[in-house]
């Protein structure tokens, strides 16, 4: 009963339009008296959800990601992007893709992505020719890219909620692969629907062009490089890394490419505090609410399931897969990271699954969420900039979909794509 008292009023919170962080602590609270337990607990939970010090890193990423997007080094990366991807058919469509992996490599960030890349290449696109839904499908799906190909904040979330101290280098590593991979695979939808729709090639600007956008965009790239090198040589923590990120990027857009005033740096400010407070609330309610699913034992019951149905591995990781893809289209990601952690980690593990591969499942399964209705934010934010209907965008998306999803399989079922990296540098 107690567990049907916690989905069932978060279901209702949901349905009726209840944003997630406050139908999350509503829920918990609601289960906390119909346990007869003090409601001061529920909101002792929140505060230690977000009173880990691993978490310090997530407004900091968040901040020096704010700060890219205003310097305008999204623009150079499309450049370089351009200058190396654009000549292939339907080129635009590769230089998205292309494009947001660099982005993804210093900011870590989808919604970012979508914002800063989408308000460049969406318009780019249609000045060219290609159709609306193509752009805002290509735009969206390579956003997520940013989620796995480091530094992203929300793998450190997934190694504060794991609790066995999966370490955070590790995870860095593990998802450049996976995110190579997916980004070539939604390239190679890209170029055949630009083929099927008869898209223009475009052209080569030579290798002095293209020399020059590189070298523009090394100091950004650098920030990502700086990063991963810093923590896996043991100069700073990923705290730390975060703060060096800000400072770094500072740097860079002040002095370097001289194009952060105070106009942009207070924007950046403004929106990295509204996201980090938006962020951290999601965090400290999905805590409370991943207390409860502890303490009534869901796991467990979980587990015992799962193996009741099946103890083969394969059909083990399909069922994990289904269920956070389902999740995925209906919650945002750091809660679910939160709640569904505690969860499947230990199914998964129990069959012989590594915890850093785990961590990268995690974050390409749900992130195919945020590009799924009915609660994909990256999806409704390049819908908005493409100025066109999710419904339009949706229709025509299953091609990338399908990408992602054997991006999703790969990296599911060959752990060695995500291992490999993280057993060679460690």
């Amino acid at each position: 009963m107690e567990l049907i008292v916690l989905l069932g009023s978060l279901a209702l919170f949901l349905i009726i339009g209840v944003p997630v962080a406050f139908a999350l602590f509503a829920s918990s609270l609601l289960t906390f008296l119909f346990l007869d337990i003090a409601p001061v607990v529920a909101v002792q939970r929140l505060a230690a959800g977000i009173n880990v010090f691993a978490l310090m890193a997530i407004p900091f990423f968040i901040f020096a990601g704010d700060l890219m997007y205003r310097a305008g080094i999204a623009e150079r990366l499309v450049r370089v992007a351009d200058a190396a991807l654009g000549r292939a058919r339907g080129g635009l469509g590769q230089v998205d893709v292309g494009a947001s992996m660099l982005f993804g490599a210093v900011s870590g960030s989808a919604v970012a992505s979508v914002s800063a890349l989408g308000s460049a290449l969406i318009p780019m696109m249609e000045d060219k020719g290609y159709d609306r839904d193509y752009a805002v499908n290509v735009t969206c799906t390579a956003a997520i890219l940013g989620l796995i190909i480091p530094p992203s904040h929300n793998m450190i979330i997934y190694a504060a909620s794991s609790g066995i101290g999966v370490s955070i280098g590790d995870l860095f590593l593990a998802g450049i692969i996976p995110g190579l991979m997916a980004g070539a695979l939604l390239m190679g939808a890209a170029w055949l629907v630009a083929v099927k729709r008869g898209y223009p090639k475009g052209e080569f600007p030579g290798w002095t062009t293209f020399v020059r956008a590189l070298f523009a965009a090394i100091p950004g790239l650098m920030t990502a490089l700086i990063i991963v090198v810093g923590i896996l040589a043991g100069i700073f923590t990923p705290t730390e890394s975060s703060a060096v990120a800000i400072g770094y990027t500072l740097l860079i857009a002040v002095f370097g490419y001289r194009t952060l005033g105070g106009s942009q740096f207070g924007l950046a400010v403004t929106g990295a505090v509204r996201t980090t407070a938006m962020v951290m609330m999601i965090i400290g309610s999905a805590a409370a609410f991943g207390w409860l699913l502890a303490l009534l034992e869901v796991p467990t019951q979980l587990a015992s399931l799962v193996t009741s149905i099946t103890d083969n591995p394969t059909t083990v990781m399909l069922i994990i897969l289904l269920v956070l893809l389902v999740l995925g289209t209906f919650m945002d990601m750091a809660p679910l990271i939160i709640i569904t952690t505690p969860i499947f980690l230990p199914v998964a593990t129990s069959f012989g699954v590594d915890p850093v591969h785990f961590g990268i499942i995690l974050m390409l399964s749900l992130g195919v969420g945020l590009v799924t209705p009915p609660v994909g934010s990256v999806l409704f934010v390049g819908a908005a900039i493409g100025k066109i209907r999710v419904e339009d965008a949706i229709k025509t998306m299953w091609p990338f979909y399908l990408a992602l999803i054997v991006a999703l399989l790969l990296t599911a079922f060959i752990p060695a794509i995500s291992l490999t990296l993280p057993s060679l540098l460690n």
